[in-house]
């Protein structure tokens, strides 16, 4: 994807760190801009989605590459 906003890297962190990373990037976008977040920690494949389904932002897509996990999320 070419039009993210914002790129939050967790890489490396454990939870709760990405969601926490996730939650404070989201702050900075406007309603409807894309941010990417990529991640290497195996709980975040469950995390983020929910995160995103709790706080009503939407995850576009989410991918994997390598040992990132890549998640897309779009600002409510």
């Amino acid at each position: 994807m070419t039009d993210v906003n914002k790129t939050v890297d967790t890489k490396g962190m454990s939870c709760p760190m990405p969601v926490l990373m996730t939650a404070k990037g989201i702050k900075d976008l406007a309603s409807g801009e894309l941010m990417l977040v990529e991640a290497t920690d195996a709980g975040a494949r469950s995390d983020i989605p929910a995160w995103a389904a709790q706080t009503g932002n939407e995850l576009v897509d989410s991918a994997e590459d390598g040992d990132v996990l890549k998640f897309y999320i779009r600002k409510k």
